[in-house]
Formats: structure tokens, C-alpha cells, sequence
């Protein structure tokens, strides 16, 4: 999916925050969860999203998701990734 396309869905669909993400290699964020739901493309390099027992794997446009209040952990790839991604809160 192209940056353009992802954004017009992100606008439509009401995920208001939009931001770029640059995380260097290797990064490992701890199991943690937010508010908001999360839609993003990953523009660059990789990351591995790991919720309810799952494993996936995102690399240069592929689009995930994760529901509000889902607890995951983050795992980035050796070159790092960027990412591009929207936040949607619940109540908006």
C-alpha cells in the first residue's frame, strides 16, 4: 500500500492523529497497551507485533492494526523501521 492511499483510508476511516516513526535497530518495547486503536504502515525496515499469543511480522507496506486496550509487545527489526500511524481514540 502507498503512503497516499494509507492516509486517505486513515482520514475516512477517523484516525486523527497521524505521525511518522523512525525506531533504530533491535528496539524491544516491553508488553504495554494504549487507549486507542492503532492503524500503520510500515514504510521502512520491520517490525514484529506479538498480542494473544501471536507472532506477526510487518515489513515496507504492510499495514497493522491493534485495537484499544490490546496488551502487545514490539520488536523492530536490524535496520530498525519507520512507521507511519494513525490513532483513532474511542470516544471520538
Amino acid at each position: 500500500m502507498d503512503e497516499n492511499e494509507f492516509r486517505a483510508g486513515l482520514a475516512k476511516d477517523g484516525f486523527s492523529e497521524v505521525a511518522f516513526k523512525t525506531t533504530p535497530a533491535n528496539v524491544h518495547n516491553q508488553a504495554h497497551a494504549h487507549e486507542f486503536e492503532v492503524r500503520g504502515l510500515v514504510v521502512a525496515g520491520e517490525l514484529t507485533l506479538t498480542w494473544q499469543g501471536k507472532q506477526n511480522t510487518y515489513r515496507a507496506g504492510e499495514v497493522f492494526t491493534m485495537a484499544a486496550g490490546c496488551e502487545h509487545t514490539e520488536q523492530f527489526g536490524p535496520q530498525g523501521a519507520t512507521t507511519l500511524a494513525g490513532r483513532r481514540h474511542p470516544d471520538a
